[in-house]
């Protein structure tokens, strides 16, 4: 069995920043990858390459100490394995990589975005540049195993599991440890038990636009409480927040975000699936194919500038891109032949989209309307995001 998944795209992305800038930031969940990725760029750097991983005790007592002098004197590579557990160390980077006469450059590796950014915004900033590692996507593991990549998520070890039983039993440790060991390592103090109720409930609203209130009410406590653990599992990537995208359309506009979990494997997990053949009687089918589509479609084309449209009389858009000044539509439908519906006229008119595709589980391209095309999702990194394209690259 195939045990490692070539990441050309990511790979390449890392290298090119470590040429241009003296830190490139590699984010996203843990077990997703980023060490490997590391170890790969230190095997194509040309001159020496050193590890330094904060969850190790010794190194964090080593950089506690005399962090300047180590990093400074430092030669080659650097990579900095979760760096958000000593965000102190931003502060010490800031001047060594300011030095012209440095003999660095450094890779840093996080898993938990508020504080990275937080201590990259105060002290790196213009001195950094950030790769969003997510988990495999369809061009990696091959357009073949889109089923498979669907139901077992992203993240390597599950999609590499030898069998359903398997897949379980790496989800199940995983979870418990993200909840008993990452999140309290990450400073909370939120209880295990009450954050993994939060997430198992959160689940059955994947997809949905989100609402404080009728959350609290289910767990019965405060809606801020609510929005802190909402806040946590984005913070961690587990949890994507998409914001509506409004503007001055004389409509009712729906303004409060779209709520999804990130991997379609945990969502499986923690709606209790176990085999593939348990998800098309599932009644969160449809909007598990949203999620794992809308995942897909960032991954392929960048997670910045992305929204979502409803109005408050029923028209609705999953994705809005936003690239080169143009607007460019998606739905997201789990069905073996996609038509037009009113809604997609509406949302056309209302956005002045360039073009609107239709992403669906089938092989075959074909038009719905002018400027509104059916499309395999497996295309979807083909789709060229400019003003004459309707369909995928020839190449």
């Amino acid at each position: 069995m195939q045990q490692f998944i070539q990441r050309p795209a990511l790979l390449a992305a890392a290298v090119q920043g470590l040429s241009e800038v003296p830190a490139v930031a590699l984010l996203g969940a843990r077990q997703v990858g980023k060490t490997t990725l590391a170890r790969q760029v230190a095997g194509e750097w040309p001159g020496p390459s050193t590890l330094l991983d904060l969850e190790v005790a010794a190194t964090r007592e080593a950089l506690s100490g005399t962090p300047e002098r180590l990093l400074r004197n430092s030669e080659g590579l650097v990579v900095i394995d979760e760096i958000q557990r000593m965000p102190g160390l931003f502060e010490v980077l800031r001047p060594i990589c300011d030095d012209p006469d440095r003999n660095a450059v450094f890779l840093l590796l996080g898993s938990a975005s508020w504080d990275l950014i937080q201590g990259v915004s105060e002290t790196l900033a213009g001195r950094i540049l950030f790769v969003d590692v997510g988990g495999f996507s369809l061009a990696e593991v091959g357009l073949a195993n889109q089923d498979k990549l669907w139901m077992r998520g992203g993240f390597p070890r599950a999609w590499l599991a030898p069998s359903a039983a398997a897949w379980t039993r790496w989800m199940r440790s995983f979870t418990r440890t993200f909840l008993e060991r990452d999140i309290s390592g990450l400073g909370s103090r939120v209880p295990p038990e009450s954050l993994g109720r939060f997430w198992r409930m959160l689940a059955h609203y994947h997809g949905q636009t989100w609402n404080a209130a009728e959350l609290a009410r289910s767990m019965d406590v405060g809606v801020t409480t609510v929005n802190r653990y909402r806040d946590l599992l984005a913070g961690a990537f587990m949890v994507r927040i998409l914001p509506p995208w409004f503007e001055n359309l004389g409509k009712r506009i729906v303004k409060s975000p779209k709520v999804y979990l990130r991997d379609s494997g945990v969502l499986h997990f923690l709606l209790g699936l176990e085999k593939a053949s348990d998800l098309p009687v599932h009644p969160r089918y449809g909007a598990s194919w949203e999620g794992f589509a809308l995942e897909q479609t960032l991954l392929a084309h960048g997670e910045h500038e992305a929204y979502f449209y409803a109005t408050q009389r029923g028209a609705e858009l999953d994705l809005l891109l936003l690239r080169r000044g143009r607007r460019w539509g998606f739905e997201f439908k789990c069905t073996d032949a996609p038509r037009t519906t009113k809604s997609m006229h509406v949302v056309m008119k209302d956005l002045g989209l360039e073009h609107l595709w239709v992403l669906y589980p089938g092989d075959r391209a074909y038009p719905l309307a002018d400027a509104i095309t059916a499309m395999p999702l497996k295309s979807v990194g083909g789709i060229e995001l400019e003003a004459a394209a309707v369909v995928e690259r020839s190449d």
